[in-house]
C-alpha cells in the first residue's frame, strides 16, 4: 500500500505540498510509516514551491487514496470464530497468537468466544463458529450421532485435571464410601477418574458416590465439606492446596489421554482449507513461543485467565512439560481417548483413529515452519 502511495507522490509534488501545509516537525515519510510526530524541527527539502491550488487538490486526494487502501486491507481479513469452554492454561495459545499478530499474515481475524461445550458443537455444525476447543465433546457427538467432526490439534499430551480431597483423607483407599464432585457423571474426566480408582483397588461403580454440584461449584463444595473430593482444573487446584486440601491424583499421570484439543467440521475443512491451515499455522507459532518464552506466556495468562503473576508463573512451571511439541499426539493416545469416548457413549464399537483425528494439516504447517526456519 505504501508503495502505491509512493508512486502517486512521484507524479505529484507531495513532499513539497506537505512541507507547505503540515507542521514542520513531521515529514511525509514518517507519516506514511505511521511514526509519531517528532518535536525536533525537520529540514525542508522541497526543491521548488508548487502552486497552492495543486496542493489543495492533490494532498487531500493522496490522503483519501491511502485511507481507502488501508480500509481495503482491513476488510481482506476473514473473521473466524473459535469457541472455548473455559479460560484455562491449555487455551492460552489463542490469545497469545492474537497478541503476537500471528493470524493476520494468514488473512485471519480471530475472534475468541466463551461458549459451553454442547452449545459450541451445535454452533460448529451450523458454521456459527468455525472451531471449538471442546474436542472431546466433538468426538462424543461423532460417536453418538455420526456428526462429521474431527480433532485437528492437541495442545497437551496429558490431562490437566486433579483430584483433591479433604485434608483428613490421606490415601486413595480412604475414598471408599466418599462423595466426589465431578464435572458430570458422563464427563470424560469422570471416566478417567474411574480408571485411576480401579488402579488403586477401588470399584468405581460401587465404592464411591459421584455428584455434579454444577458448573464452577466443585471447589466451593470441597472447601465447604459438602463433598469429600473433587476433580479440579489447574487454577482451582492451587486455591484448594492453599486452603489445606490434599492432592490424591494427577489424572495426567494416571491415564494416557490428550487435552486442549481443537475440533472443526469436515465441511469447513473441505470448503475452507486455507483458513484451517492458517489457524493451525498461527497456533503452532504460539505453541513454539509458549515453550520458549515464560515471560510472554505468563503475561498473556494473567490477562486471559485473570490470575496474578505468582500464580501464572507457578502454573507455567508446573505444566509447560505437558504441552505437545507439534500439536499432535501419538496413535496410542488417540486410541485411549476413543476408549473413553466409547465408555461415555456406550457405543458398540469405538471410533477409529482415522474417523476421529486428522493431524495432516498441522503436520504440513509444521513442515512449512521448519523449512522456512521460523523462530519466535
Amino acid at each position: 500500500m505504501l508503495d502505491t502511495v509512493a508512486k502517486l507522490s512521484y507524479k505529484v509534488p507531495l513532499t513539497a505540498c506537505w512541507e507547505r501545509h503540515m507542521p514542520k516537525t513531521r515529514s511525509v515519510q514518517s507519516w506514511m510509516r505511521g511514526e509519531p510526530e517528532s518535536h525536533a524541527p525537520r529540514e525542508l527539502t522541497r526543491e521548488y514551491d508548487p502552486p497552492p491550488w495543486l496542493c489543495r487538490v492533490m494532498l487531500p486526494a493522496i490522503i483519501l487514496v491511502s485511507t481507502l487502501l488501508f480500509s481495503v486491507h482491513a476488510r481482506a481479513l476473514d473473521t473466524i470464530y473459535i469457541a472455548i469452554p473455559t479460560k484455562s492454561i491449555q487455551h492460552v495459545l489463542y490469545p497469545m497468537a492474537q497478541e503476537q499478530h500471528y493470524f493476520e499474515p494468514e488473512g485471519i481475524d480471530l475472534k475468541i468466544v466463551l461458549v459451553p461445550p454442547a452449545v459450541s458443537i451445535q454452533a460448529l455444525t451450523t458454521k456459527s463458529v468455525h472451531f471449538t476447543l471442546a474436542g472431546t465433546s466433538a468426538l462424543i457427538a461423532r460417536s453418538r450421532s455420526n456428526v462429521p467432526l474431527k480433532v485437528i490439534f492437541a495442545a497437551n499430551r496429558q490431562v490437566l485435571q486433579w483430584v483433591l480431597t479433604r485434608p483428613e483423607i490421606t490415601s486413595a483407599a480412604q475414598l471408599k464410601n466418599k462423595k466426589i464432585a465431578t464435572p458430570g457423571i458422563a464427563s470424560s474426566s469422570t471416566f478417567m477418574l474411574k480408571t485411576a480408582l480401579a488402579k488403586n483397588g477401588l470399584n468405581p461403580d460401587r465404592d464411591v458416590v459421584f455428584l455434579d454440584p454444577g458448573a464452577g461449584n466443585h471447589l466451593t463444595a470441597l472447601l465447604a465439606g459438602t463433598v469429600d473430593a473433587a476433580i479440579l482444573g489447574a487454577e482451582q487446584r492451587y486455591v484448594a492446596l492453599a486452603a489445606g486440601m490434599r492432592e490424591q491424583f494427577f489424572l495426567g499421570r494416571e491415564v494416557k489421554n490428550s487435552w486442549g484439543t481443537l475440533a472443526t467440521s469436515e465441511r469447513i475443512m473441505q470448503e475452507n482449507p486455507r483458513q484451517v491451515a492458517g489457524v493451525l499455522k498461527a497456533t503452532l507459532k504460539a505453541l513454539r513461543l509458549l515453550r520458549q518464552s515464560r515471560e510472554i506466556a505468563t503475561r498473556t495468562m494473567q490477562k486471559f485467565a485473570r490470575v496474578d503473576a505468582v500464580q501464572s508463573e507457578r502454573v507455567y512451571d508446573d505444566l509447560i512439560s505437558t504441552f505437545t511439541l507439534d500439536g499432535t499426539v501419538d496413535e496410542e493416545t488417540q486410541r485411549s481417548d476413543l476408549a473413553v469416548i466409547r465408555d461415555i457413549t456406550r457405543a458398540a464399537e469405538p471410533l477409529s483413529n482415522k474417523q476421529a483425528y486428522d493431524f495432516s494439516i498441522v503436520q504440513a504447517a509444521n513442515r512449512e515452519l521448519n523449512d522456512s526456519r521460523w523462530r519466535p
